[in-house]
């Protein structure tokens, strides 16, 4: 199964976010065993380094970067995915980037907490628990 891993999803794992933190370790656990492919959209890179560097520090972000590197594939963000991103008139811009390389990376489903920000895509949408 290929997945597309939304930035929620990665946070909870990296920061260890209660609740959630339990659901996206399995989810990393099964991607580690060569259960599951996962994907990211590449701006998540850069979103996690700034969002991890905010709470924990430079070196805290350069090392959640290096894990997500080793553990997940990336989908690209070229002008092709923002113009079809743009075109979805998705209400957060960010998920339609995500879905946008959900298309492009031909991903059998996109991992998130944000159910809602997906409503009415081809692309089945899940929670963690729901894939674990």
């Amino acid at each position: 199964m290929r997945v597309l891993i939304d930035t929620n999803v990665v946070l909870d794992f990296l920061q260890e976010r209660e609740p959630f933190v339990e659901d996206a370790a399995k989810l990393f656990e099964r991607i580690d065993a060569g259960e599951i492919e996962g994907f990211i959209a590449a701006i998540t890179i850069t979103n996690i380094y700034y969002i991890v560097r905010k709470a924990a520090g430079i070196d805290a972000a350069k090392d959640a970067v290096t894990q997500i590197l080793s553990d997940l594939q990336i989908c690209t963000v070229d002008r092709g995915i923002l113009e079809q991103a743009v075109s979805l008139n998705f209400r957060d811009f960010e998920d339609a980037v995500q879905y946008a390389c959900a298309i492009a990376c031909t991903v059998d489903a996109i991992v998130t907490r944000d159910v809602s920000g997906f409503i009415g895509v081809e692309i089945p949408v899940k929670s963690p628990r729901e894939i674990v």
